[in-house]
């Protein structure tokens, strides 16, 4: 397939973590792949999400749908054993998993659990090591791989109710300069977006959201909120032909809220 203007990811194969139904940030950035060309394949974990994916995958044409339970080491790689066996290859691999207990966001960080930090340490941050490690051989006889995950400006301020998740995130971001380095040899390319609040499944669980929402539309300069297609299309531009010298950095998808000092 020769590439287009219209289609920048012709030819590209993609894998999309993280999409939980209609509204989420992964499926957001799984149709924009799709609509630029890239052959998608998503993931889920449980009868109950996969219940949500197949029609969602149909969509765009996804023929591959994958279990994969990023807390199990067997899955991850049952997963990838699936994309070696059907594609051979991998150009493309966005990110898009956190979770953290609920208890765990509301009320002091301080009184974070230590089981429910290691939790959320596992899950929303140390899972982009395990992939990536995974989809390193997948992407090695590409030019100009990529791999996006999505994070929040929680990481670098503090957002009351977002405790861990923050801290989380913030260790996710550091990971990102880090595999960037890692795999910069093989012309990988590793970068986050760092979205406004969007209704996502995941805000749902955080207090206080609704506020979140509006206290942000008057806080940016552009006065108005993102919504998830914002997302998917700044990382369908990361992994195509315009990201090809961006790695190692986060990237603003948020209206302008982070220059904002007040």
């Amino acid at each position: 397939m020769t590439k287009s203007s219209n289609q920048p990811l012709a030819g590209k194969k993609a894998i999309v973590f993280g999409v939980a139904n209609e509204r989420s940030l992964a499926w957001a950035s799984a149709q924009q792949l799709a609509d630029q060309g890239a052959e998608v394949a998503l993931t889920y974990q449980g009868e109950a999400l996969e219940r949500r994916v197949r029609p969602l995958a149909e969509k765009i044409n996804a023929k591959l749908i994958i279990p994969c339970d990023v807390t199990q080491e067997s899955s991850i790689q049952a997963a990838f054993q699936q994309i070696q066996d059907q594609w051979g290859e991998l150009s493309v691999l966005v990110h898009s998993i956190a979770f953290a207990q609920k208890e765990d966001l509301e009320g002091r960080f301080i009184d974070t659990s230590k089981s429910g930090f290691l939790k959320a340490m596992e899950i929303s941050a140390y899972s982009l090591v395990e992939l990536a490690r995974q989809a390193e051989p997948l992407m090695k006889d590409q030019t100009d791989g990529s791999i996006v995950t999505m994070s929040y400006y929680g990481a670098e301020k503090v957002i009351p109710n977002y405790n861990v998740m923050g801290v989380a995130k913030a260790t996710l971001e550091a990971c990102v300069r880090y595999l960037a380095f890692d795999l910069g040899p093989r012309k990988i390319r590793v970068n986050a977006i760092s979205a406004g609040p969007v209704k996502t499944l995941a805000a749902a669980g955080i207090r206080g959201f609704k506020g979140m929402l509006a206290e942000a539309q008057e806080k940016t300069p552009l006065k108005e909120n993102i919504d998830a297609s914002d997302v998917g299309a700044l990382c369908a531009f990361l992994s195509g032909p315009g990201g090809r010298h961006i790695t190692g950095s986060t990237y603003y998808v948020d209206s302008g809220a982070h220059i904002m000092g007040v």
